[in-house]
C-alpha cells in the first residue's frame, strides 16, 4: 500500500532533508522513526529537498509499505519516535498513481525576515535578521519582474543539477507588519537556492545598495554572478505543496498567514 504524510519540522540542527554522508538529516530521522513502527525498511519520497537550516510547515512525503496500521499508528505512533523538532502532520491512504514529487503542481515557500537593531533570540535560526533598515515599498517594486516564467539561470546556485532553468513564478508578494516582512513565493518548481537567491537580490534592492532596477536586470543576465548574496537559510519555510483535488492532499494552515500584514 502506499501511504502519504504530511511533514513539519525545524531545520536549525538538521543538514537539509536529503539523506547523505552527513548526520544528522530530515529524510534519515523520519524513516528510521516509520521503520520501526513498520517494523520493516520504510524509504520516504518528498515532495521537495530543502537545505541545511530550512524548514517545513508543509513537506509532504509518500512510502511504500506491507504492514498493515491505522492511521493513528502512522501519526501519533511515529511522533512518539522523532524528535520534537519534527512532526507527522496527518496521514492519508493514496492511490499507486500519487507521487509526493511528479503529482504536485505547484509549491509555495515563505521568507520571514526581522528588520530591527536588535537581533532575535526566541526566534534565533527561524528568522532572517536583518539589522539595516529595508525599503518595502522597493522590495515590493522590484519583485514583480520575476513573476511568470523566465530563465532563472541567475537565480539558482552555481551547483544546481536542474536540466533547464525555465520556471514559472506564480505569486509573488512581499507583506509586512511592523518589523517583520514575508516574501511568498509560488512557483511551479524551484531551482537550488532560487528562493534565497530572489531574496537575497530584493534585500540588497531594499537596503538601497542597488536600485529597484536590478532585480530585472539580474534575470536578464541568465549569469549566477550578476546575482549577488543568498540570503540565510535561517527564515526559509516550505509552507505549501498543491496537488489535483482527486488526492484531497490536506492544506496547510500556516501560523505565518495568521499575522495581518499589511501592503
Amino acid at each position: 500500500m502506499r501511504i502519504a504524510l504530511g511533514i513539519e519540522y525545524a531545520g536549525c540542527h538538521y543538514f537539509g532533508w536529503q539523506k547523505q554522508d552527513i548526520s544528522p538529516t530530515v529524510q534519515e530521522v523520519l524513516e528510521l522513526a516509520l521503520s520501526e513502527i513498520a517494523d520493516e525498511k520504510i524509504r520516504v519520497v518528498c515532495a521537495g529537498r530543502t537545505d541545511t537550516g530550512v524548514h517545513a510547515i508543509q513537506q509532504v512525503v509518500h512510502f511504500e509499505t506491507t504492514s498493515e496500521r491505522p492511521a493513528k499508528a502512522w501519526l501519533l505512533g511515529t511522533n512518539t519516535k522523532l524528535p520534537l523538532d519534527i512532526a507527522v502532520s496527518w496521514v492519508l491512504n493514496v492511490d499507486d498513481d500519487f507521487h509526493a514529487r511528479f503529482s504536485a503542481q505547484n509549491r509555495t515557500y515563505q521568507y520571514l525576515i526581522l528588520n530591527r537593531r536588535a537581533r532575535p533570540a526566541i526566534f534565533n535560526g527561524l528568522v532572517t535578521w536583518e539589522a539595516r533598515k529595508l525599503d518595502f515599498e522597493s522590495m515590493k517594486k522590484a519583485s514583480q519582474c520575476l513573476i511568470g516564467e523566465h530563465d532563472f539561470s541567475s537565480y539558482r546556485a552555481a551547483s544546481c543539477q536542474a536540466n533547464t532553468a525555465i520556471r514559472t513564478i506564480h505569486k509573488l508578494d512581499i507583506k509586512r507588519i511592523d518589523d517583520w516582512f514575508m516574501i511568498t513565493i509560488c512557483a511551479n518548481a524551484f531551482l537550488h537556492h532560487m528562493v534565497r537567491n530572489i531574496a537575497g537580490v530584493l534585500m540588497m534592492i531594499g537596503r538601497g545598495k542597488e536600485e529597484v532596477s536590478w532585480a530585472e536586470e539580474v534575470l536578464a543576465a541568465k549569469d549566477r554572478t550578476a546575482g549577488g548574496v543568498t540570503a540565510p537559510p535561517d527564515g526559509l519555510y516550505l509552507v505549501d505543496i498543491k496537488y489535483p483535488e482527486k488526492y484531497i492532499i490536506p492544506r496547510p494552515v500556516s501560523l505565518l498567514e495568521k499575522f495581518e500584514f499589511n501592503h
